[in-house]
Parts: C-alpha cells; sequence; structure tokens
C-alpha cells in the first residue's frame, strides 16, 4: 500500500470494476479495496451496476484491513443515514391496498370456480 489506511477513513476513490458480489475501488494508484453487494445501499441489490458504473468516484468508508493480505473491505452504505421503519400503521394500509388490488384480480377465478367444481365431478 502507498497509503496508510486506517479503519474508520472516509476516501473517495474510483469504481474499476464490477462483479456480481461487489465493486472494486482504487483509493490510489497501488491499492484498491472492494465494497460488497451487502455494503452499496440500505435494502435489496440485486444488482450492482444498477448502482455503480466503472468511472465513478465515491466517497467510502474503511469498515476491515486484513493483516496479512492488506484486503481492504469498504462501505457506501456506512455513509448512508439508515432509513427509518414503517409505522405499523403503515404497513396495514399498505396490506389492506395490496388485498384490495388482489381481490379484483382474482374475481374472475372466483367466478368461474364453482363451474369448474361442477365439471370436475361430472368425468
Amino acid at each position: 500500500m502507498e497509503k496508510q489506511y486506517k479503519v474508520g477513513d472516509v476516501l473517495t476513490g474510483k469504481v474499476t470494476g464490477i462483479q456480481p458480489y461487489g465493486a472494486f475501488v482504487a483509493l490510489d494508484e497501488q491499492t484498491q479495496g472492494l465494497v460488497h453487494i451487502s455494503e452499496i445501499t440500505y435494502g435489496f441489490v440485486k444488482d450492482v451496476s444498477h448502482f455503480l458504473k466503472v468511472g465513478d468516484e465515491i466517497t467510502v468508508k474503511i469498515l476491515e484491513i486484513e493483516d496479512g493480505s492488506q484486503k481492504i473491505s469498504l462501505s457506501i452504505r456506512a455513509l448512508q443515514e439508515e432509513p427509518t421503519p414503517m409505522k405499523k400503521e403503515q404497513r396495514k394500509t399498505l396490506q389492506e391496498r395490496i388485498d384490495e388490488d388482489d381481490a379484483a384480480g382474482f374475481q374472475p377465478l372466483k367466478d368461474k370456480l364453482q363451474e369448474w367444481i361442477d365439471q370436475s365431478g361430472q368425468k
């Protein structure tokens, strides 16, 4: 490593590679670290390339430096504000909306159900 880095440092780096499991970030000419897919943002990340591209300049925080290999684990998420969880009332309202939409969508099946039951008994 060209510079001495320590856990907790907040740095600007450049994305040099994207993999299914995360993004490699150059911290200087000779040092790079990995932002694991779970450290990109809060919530589920299916595809790293939806959030980062090679060449992007990003701010990262050093989470860990392995002594022997000098592998550096980085995080973007650690610099973000954690989202507040939905209140119970909000979840209930959302669930009620989903149930209403589903009920309308399944109505044609409900209308056909008795007909299908009757047909299956005739065989």
